[in-house]
């Protein structure tokens, strides 16, 4: 059972799409694929540092438009080390994850390494994963 208030931070982030400025001499990039069920909407993705990923700002935000038929996003510029992702797919288009009466989730959700969560978003030490140079990865988001 996940709840809304574990992704508040995301959701602010992936709403706003707010970004950190990426520095010329950061050597990283990554490349995110996302694998979805449905072609309406859009992806909302934040990918985080480790301080960041138990509920505080993103380290950067997208907006993939999968309606446009886009399924993908890299982010460069990044410093190399670890880093965590959370999306989940907007198939409505409203800008954020809809819930049930309950808090739960009713729109798809995933995390980096396809990790699970229990009553919650994805461990850190599920979801995280190194970057240096270039890296890619491709999550299932349904």
């Amino acid at each position: 059972m996940i709840r809304t208030a574990a992704f508040a931070p995301f959701l602010l982030a992936t709403t706003l799409l707010t970004a950190a400025p990426a520095l010329a001499s950061d050597p990283a990039s990554l490349a995110l694929t996302f694998d979805t069920g449905a072609n309406t909407g859009a992806v909302m993705v934040a990918l985080y540092d480790e301080t960041g990923y138990a509920g505080g700002q993103p380290v950067r935000a997208a907006r993939i438009d999968v309606a446009a038929g886009e399924h993908s996003v890299t982010f460069e510029g990044l410093p190399a080390g670890d880093y965590g992702v959370k999306a989940f797919h907007d198939l409505n288009g409203n800008g954020q994850m809809d819930t049930n009466p309950f808090g739960m989730p009713v729109e798809p959700y995933a995390f980096s390494n396809n990790a699970v969560g229990n009553m919650g978003p994805a461990s850190w030490d599920r979801a995280k994963f190194s970057v240096s140079g270039v890296a890619s990865q491709t999550i299932s988001i349904r």
